[in-house]
């Protein structure tokens, strides 16, 4: 039996159910933090919490009962489709675990909706700071309803960049360390700060000027990406090809240094 393609729905509808499940799931987090919370080990230094669990529940709950045909990828449980739908939610219920199980202020939840694959809403709401970033596609980009833009830095002496490491440093070669040292002798300023959501949020804001990464999922990037882009950021692969959520690598950047970026992180370790 064939089944119709879901019927079009309006983004400012789109949006007022993500940023309702994204506050939602951001008050589990603060009642867990402030309550106590559990930690399970998914790999030896890879940590999930039942805060996690929970947040990512309360999501999909209300992501459900408004769309109750929508395919939804999450962190925790993987992707939840009744059949083929236009329409898939990405969401990360927790990204920073790490930091909120250590009690450091950085963590966020993230909810990216796509249609047709194509990345559309973008939710990425901060409790520690009731912070809330929020785009629609060609709308623009904004923090707790103000506009945000990307910063006019155009050198890499001047930029304070932003990057991050995958849990499984320590196996693989492809660890993102030799990109952090030549990219410490090169800028300003490099941070580390364990939220690749909040941290393609900052580039959308002016706080960081690039950001890039060398193993992410699909829930790390999905919203972050859309509030990029609609902020006037640039973001794209390694190689400076069209950048997707279902690749690993991500460049993220205000625009002017993005050459820069990808020139260094190409660069013949042999002579750097």
């Amino acid at each position: 039996m064939s089944l119709p393609l879901d019927q079009d729905i309006p983004l400012d509808t789109l949006l007022s159910v993500a940023t309702d499940a994204a506050r939602r799931g951001g008050a589990v987090l603060t009642e867990c933090a402030r309550t106590g919370f559990h930690i399970e080990h998914k790999q030896s230094i890879n940590l999930v919490t039942n805060a996690d669990h929970q947040a990512e529940q309360q999501i999909i709950d209300i992501i459900h009962a408004a769309f109750p045909t929508h395919a939804v990828l999450a962190e925790e449980r993987g992707l939840t489709e009744q059949y083929p739908s236009r329409y898939k939610w990405v969401i990360d219920p927790l990204d920073g675990t790490t930091n909120f199980a250590h009690g450091f202020p950085a963590y966020c939840v993230s909810i990216g909706v796509e249609c047709d694959g194509r990345g559309m809403i973008g939710v990425v709401y901060d409790p520690t700071r009731d912070e809330l970033f929020t785009a629609q596609i060609s709308r623009g980009a904004y923090l707790n309803g103000i506009p945000i833009s990307v910063s006019a830095t155009d050198h890499l002496d001047r930029a304070l960049l932003v990057t991050g490491f995958a849990y499984d440093i320590r196996e693989t070669p492809n660890n993102n360390l030799n990109h952090f040292v030549r990219f410490a002798l090169k800028v300003q300023g490099l941070r580390r700060t364990g939220t690749a959501a909040l941290d393609l949020c900052y580039v959308a804001a002016g706080r960081f000027d690039g950001f890039w990464e060398v193993t992410l999922n699909p829930w790390d990037m999905a919203a972050g990406v859309v509030i990029l882009r609609e902020a006037g950021g640039t973001v794209t692969d390694f190689q400076g090809a069209p950048h997707s959520i279902y690749g690993q690598e991500l460049v993220a950047s205000n625009g002017p240094i993005h050459q820069a970026m990808l020139d260094l992180l190409q660069e013949d370790p042999a002579h750097s």
